[in-house]
């Protein structure tokens, strides 16, 4: 039976988790580890492991990066959303500057 998360999830976001799926899995075969070294490794079952590679949404956040570390690549999941690399973020943070400072006087200067 089909998560309704799944089908809540916009398309674009389906395939970006079925994308991620694919490069854990493709990383995995680069580096020869078996599906039974990652579930080992990752302490999950085999069917939680298979479930990241198709990219299922109802993986725990954890599993995927725990693989992501057991692949040598669990940095990646921390710049994700840096914000200094956020764009949007940033220019939202520019244009809410002030036009112009203003210093009140303090009350000894008075």
């Amino acid at each position: 039976m089909r998560s309704s998360l799944h089908d809540l999830l916009p398309p674009p976001t389906r395939r970006a988790l079925a994308k991620l799926g694919q490069d854990v899995a493709t990383a995995r075969r680069k580096r020869n580890f078996t599906v039974a070294m990652m579930v080992e490794r990752m302490g999950v079952a085999t069917n939680t492991y298979r479930r990241v590679e198709k990219g299922d949404p109802t993986v725990a956040m954890g599993a995927y990066a725990m693989a992501l570390f057991v692949l040598g690549l669990g940095t990646a999941l921390g710049e994700l959303v840096d914000p200094k690399a956020d764009d949007v973020g940033l220019q939202l943070d520019e244009a809410r500057l002030p036009k112009r400072v203003r210093v009140k006087p303090s009350p000894s200067s008075l």
